[in-house]
């Protein structure tokens, strides 16, 4: 009994590995072509708040705002 257990759990084990292999071989390119496509997006995004970031006026702070350090 515990031989035949045994080895249904190892044919389970087997055929849920070997769907999974399948399924990740066909799913990696999907998955590399997200990610270059994020990494795009991510590119686009940082030149635009560069980009902005340059054209923003900076913003004048008057003296009596800026608090001063304590010497100890």
């Amino acid at each position: 009994m515990a031989l035949s257990n045994f080895i249904v759990t190892v044919a389970g084990v087997s055929a849920v590995v070997l769907l999974l292999g399948t399924d990740l071989k066909k799913s990696i390119p999907k998955i590399r072509h997200n990610v270059g496509q994020i990494r795009n997006w991510l590119k686009e995004e940082s030149a635009s708040a560069a980009k902005k970031m340059e054209k923003a006026k900076p913003k004048e702070i008057s003296g009596k705002d800026v608090p001063k350090k304590d010497k100890d």
